[in-house]
């Protein structure tokens, strides 16, 4: 008697579950900052949160200049680094642009039929200074391998005490209408979206962005396979300068003149941005939409404080808490990959 054996053909893997993308993580966090404001503004203040068009206007055009320097901070901790200087750019460079904008350039007196330099003067003059900081802080990291900390540390007491140094502390006012003009309305905030466009683009669909990844991932890889690191990061770094000086000239602009206390903080804000965005200061890893999300949930946080009436103090003592737990959550999430 023979026993017959059915024959089972072999289960098939289970799909591979689909990734949610990690900024849609963040997305919901921020929709849920937003509501956990609207909730406690009827609460405590009895006013909308979110149903106010001026103040979520305000909210935009506050976070946009913190936004244009995010851009240029994610891609320099995407390959490992960190930039300090930010801030102490953005207020050299406002007080070199300011005072090419200011109406008073030309000595009328000697020369009446030459009219206010055209606005396109003090705006290149502004981002030229600040690609020459970052090329600056690239040289010494990628020539003196010293780390990006102390190089930018040093750029950023540099470049606060040249803007003090320029016009003797002495705030530059009496700036043009064309100057003005980029820092009214929404135009630092289509700047800022401008600005982001483009590196988005860049990281993900160029050989610069392949490159940025590839160094922050393994820099020894990278070598081997051929690329030139210390170029590369000199680029990266030169753009990081020229955004912080892009974000100098808006800053300006916006308040129709530049002192040299101008950024001050701003380059740990942009920090806090791209980190709660998703760049892991570990390197390797980071993108410009969750930094444009990660800006955004700052801005909403500031402006939610001032909102239920929180001094100010708080505000810093929060912001501290919530750059704390979102690097904890990184490494968290670089443990969870390598297992």
């Amino acid at each position: 008697m023979t026993t017959k054996v059915e024959a089972h053909a072999p289960a098939a893997p289970p799909a591979p579950r689909r990734r949610l993308p990690p900024e849609l993580n963040i997305f919901l966090v921020l929709i849920g900052i937003a509501l956990v404001y609207e909730a406690l503004g009827w609460i405590f203040v009895g006013q909308s949160f979110l149903m106010n068009p001026q103040r979520l206007t305000i909210m935009i055009l506050q976070v946009s200049v913190i936004g244009i320097i995010a851009v240029g901070v994610t891609q320099v901790i995407i390959t490992g680094g960190i930039d300090l200087s930010s801030g102490s750019v953005v207020g050299m460079t406002a007080m070199f642009s300011a005072s090419v904008a200011q109406a008073s350039t030309w000595p009328r007196a000697l020369y009446p039929s030459l009219t206010d330099l055209p606005a396109i003067v003090p705006i290149a003059l502004g981002v030229a200074v600040g690609l020459i900081a970052g090329i600056i802080n690239g040289q010494l990291i990628a020539r003196t391998k010293i780390p990006p900390f102390i190089a930018t540390l040093g750029m950023m007491v540099s470049a606060r005490g040249i803007s003090k140094w320029y016009t003797k502390g002495q705030p530059v006012s009496g700036l043009t209408d064309q100057f003005n003009f980029i820092g009214t309305g929404i135009w630092p905030v289509i700047v800022f979206l401008v600005v982001a466009l483009i590196f988005h683009v860049a990281l993900r669909y160029t050989r610069y962005g392949k490159f940025t990844y590839a160094i922050g991932a393994n820099p020894q890889a990278a070598r081997v396979s051929g690329i030139n690191i210390e170029s590369h990061l000199v680029k990266v770094y030169a753009i990081a300068g020229m955004l912080a000086g892009l974000a100098g000239v808006v800053t300006a602009a916006r308040a129709q003149t530049a002192q040299a206390g101008m950024g001050v903080m701003y380059e740990l804000d942009a920090i806090a941005a791209t980190v709660i965005g998703g760049t892991s200061l570990t390197g390797g890893v980071g993108r410009i939409t969750g930094t444009v999300i990660g800006t955004v949930i700052l801005g909403v946080m500031t402006s939610g404080f001032t909102f239920l009436r929180v001094d100010a103090y708080y505000q810093e003592i929060v912001k501290g808490l919530i750059i704390v737990a979102a690097v904890v959550i990184d490494v968290y999430r670089q443990k969870k990959r390598k297992v």
